[in-house]
């Protein structure tokens, strides 16, 4: 009984962990004669913790944000990006909105 006790808790500490793991937002480093502006842009989205612990669309809001925010003006990136985040709470959870907001850019192909 000790021995599963052991397996259900490493797994369960596993579990945790993984949900734990975000991804990373993605802002390079642009030269002006390297894309065209498009226009100034923003979006949001939003993430909540259940009980304080299990994840539900928490760890990629940052990227989701970004991409709709560079979706809305028809581009490829985004630069002079401003990160916003509020949080709210309720009985059993917390959530988090990310709104990101920048200018738009397409950039120039190479030739």
């Amino acid at each position: 009984m000790k021995y599963l006790s052991k397996v259900v808790a490493a797994a369960l500490f596993g579990v945790v962990l993984a949900g734990c793991t975000g991804t990373p937002m993605n802002t390079k480093q642009y030269d002006s004669s390297q894309y065209t502006v498009v226009g100034h842009s923003e979006a949001s989205a939003t993430g909540l913790l259940l009980f304080g612990v299990i994840p539900i669309r928490q760890n990629n809001r940052f990227v989701r944000a970004q991409d709709a925010a560079i979706k809305a003006k028809g581009g490829d990136a985004m630069i002079n990006t401003q990160v916003q985040e509020n949080w709210f709470w309720a009985w059993v959870l917390t959530g988090y909105t990310t709104k990101i907001s920048g200018d738009v850019v397409k950039l120039k192909t190479v030739q």
